[in-house]
């Protein structure tokens, strides 16, 4: 699904299909309860940075977990792929949630920042250099906390994916992408050994490596306003 060339019906039902694997497999919603929700608890606002937002379903769900407990959060989902932007544009709306064509550097070079800057699944996409660049990308852009979610490479991943989600492939790039994402990802080890200090690994259930890279004590954040 990277291929530019790629089948464009293929790649839409592929996006559509994100929320469904997203929310049974990536842990976003515990990631809000103990990282995200706390910040908001201290000032009730905050804003939230998704760097390769594809479908931008990660980023609808934020929004809405936080209006659901009553704060408001000023999400910026950005994907650097036309096609990418153009699927999550097309979603309904969500109060809160803008949608940019752009790299992290692009936002970088306009001297924004946030409270929360994130990713899901975009680290074993990047050649390392590429990742140093978003990582370092990331520290400049946020004031708070940088949390990159992406999949932990195991046997047992492989086959339970595969045995679990071979429906979601039919007619899209779910089990095939997915099956390769898996391949291309980091052990907890060769993670650690790829990113620079002070940025930690933390387990972030049985299938999620959790990159982490904390700026400043939730109490001290002072919300802008900007980058939303």
């Amino acid at each position: 699904m990277d291929r530019p060339d790629c089948d464009l019906q293929r790649l839409n039902k592929t996006y559509a299909r994100f929320p469904v694997v997203n929310r049974l497999l990536s842990g976003w919603r515990r990631t809000y309860r103990v990282r995200i929700r706390p910040l908001l608890a201290e000032t009730g606002t905050a804003s939230l940075l998704d760097i390769g937002c594809g479908s931008g379903d990660v980023a609808r769900s934020l929004a809405r977990w936080a209006r659901a407990d009553g704060f408001f959060l000023a999400v910026t989902a950005i994907d650097p792929d036309e096609r990418a932007y153009a699927f999550a544009a097309r979603a309904p709306a969500i109060d809160g949630v803008t949608y940019r064509r752009a790299h992290s550097s692009e936002l970088v070079s306009e001297g924004l920042s946030y409270d929360v800057v994130m990713s899901n699944h975009i680290v074993h996409h990047l050649e390392p250099a590429q990742l140093n660049g978003v990582l370092r990308d990331s520290e400049l852009l946020c004031r708070g906390v940088a949390l990159h979610n992406d999949l932990k490479r195991s046997n047992a991943s492989y086959v339970l994916f595969l045995a679990g989600f071979w429906p979601l492939g039919l007619g899209s790039y779910i089990c095939g992408d997915g099956l390769v994402s898996i391949k291309r990802s980091y052990t907890r080890t060769e993670l650690e050994a790829a990113v620079p200090w002070p940025w930690r690994v933390e387990r972030n259930g049985p299938w999620h490596h959790l990159l982490v890279h904390d700026h400043e004590p939730a109490t001290s954040l002072h919300h802008r306003g900007d980058g939303a």
